[in-house]
């Protein structure tokens, strides 16, 4: 586990990341091709259940191939792998409810700080802590974040100040806190097996937690959209895709997230918005504001920051 394992290692979390946050911008950009042929809820469940067979083969690849045990479960993992699945549904589920105001902006801009709520969390949950400088590199990501995403929205700070009370910004705040907590009960399952190989524990953890959120959002499915069950299944062939991507980036998250502080990963796992923004340049000509650059400028700060200071 991350104590244990000497400095290379300990910084091979930041490849991971990135591979992570390069991997989760394919799954979305798959998902886009998704619209219009399944529901929100039916393009969200392909991630799960696409994705479940490929984990499992990849745990079970580390244990017959690599010749790495398969760890032993606890109540402490299972309680921490529930409650993982768990806040990853809701926060989905809180995020398409978000989405049913009309004044929805500034709650979707609200929900962009779980990396801070991740920071709040990781100590308050698994006593995880920050130095001062690694705290202030998040913070200055967590900026870039909420000012992209008020840019890309057309919500002003003024705006923003204002709805702190309204329902779509609770809502917005809930969904950010709900993810962060996803993030930091995944890691807390992986590190509660006490298992000595880190790639292994992550697998498993991952396995066990993508097919619990498959066998539940499944039942979910089946009880309030039996019909999307069957489109998800016809359209399998940009289904599989999305689950392949999407287990690749899990891999790379959970990998990275048994490593180190959740709140670093997911810090500099916000890269994932300079490779969006690459891409809407270079590729798809689209043009930009200046508080989109200030954005991308203080992601790109924030994570030079962490890594210069860790």
């Amino acid at each position: 586990m991350p104590d244990s394992l000497g400095s290379p290692l300990m910084e091979i979390w930041i490849p991971i990341t990135v591979f992570a946050a390069f991997m989760q911008n394919a799954r979305s950009a798959l998902q886009k091709h998704l619209k219009g042929r399944l529901t929100t809820l039916g393009a969200t469940y392909v991630r799960f259940l696409y994705a479940a067979p490929f984990a499992v083969a990849y745990m079970l690849g580390l244990q017959l191939i690599g010749g790495s045990p398969l760890p032993a479960p606890n109540g402490t993992f299972l309680i921490y792998c529930a409650l993982g699945g768990l806040s990853q549904i809701i926060f989905t589920f809180l995020l398409l409810w978000l989405f049913s105001f009309r004044n929805f902006a500034a709650g979707t801009t609200f929900s962009k700080t779980e990396v801070v709520q991740i920071a709040i969390l990781g100590f308050l949950v698994l006593g995880d802590t920050l130095t001062w400088t690694s705290g202030a590199a998040i913070a200055v990501a967590a900026m870039g974040v909420v000012v992209l995403s008020a840019a890309q929205t057309n919500v002003s700070l003024a705006t923003l100040f204002a709805s702190l009370s309204e329902k779509s910004t609770l809502i917005g705040l809930a969904s950010g806190a709900f993810l962060g907590a996803s993030v930091v009960f995944f890691r807390g399952a992986a590190l509660s097996l006490g298992h000595d190989g880190f790639v292994m524990a992550a697998a498993y953890t991952l396995a066990i937690a993508v097919v619990f959120q498959t066998v539940i959002m499944g039942a979910w499915l089946a009880w309030k959209e039996p019909a999307t069950l069957k489109d998800v299944v016809v359209e399998w062939r940009w289904s599989l895709a999305v689950g392949i991507a999407g287990v690749l980036a899990s891999i790379g998250w959970f990998t990275a997230f048994t490593l180190e502080n959740a709140s670093y990963v997911r810090a500099v796992g916000q890269i994932e918005l300079i490779f969006t923004f690459a891409a809407s340049i270079f590729f798809f000509r689209e043009k930009t504001n200046r508080k989109e650059v200030l954005g991308i400028l203080l992601v790109a700060a924030g994570i030079v920051m962490l890594i210069l200071t860790r």
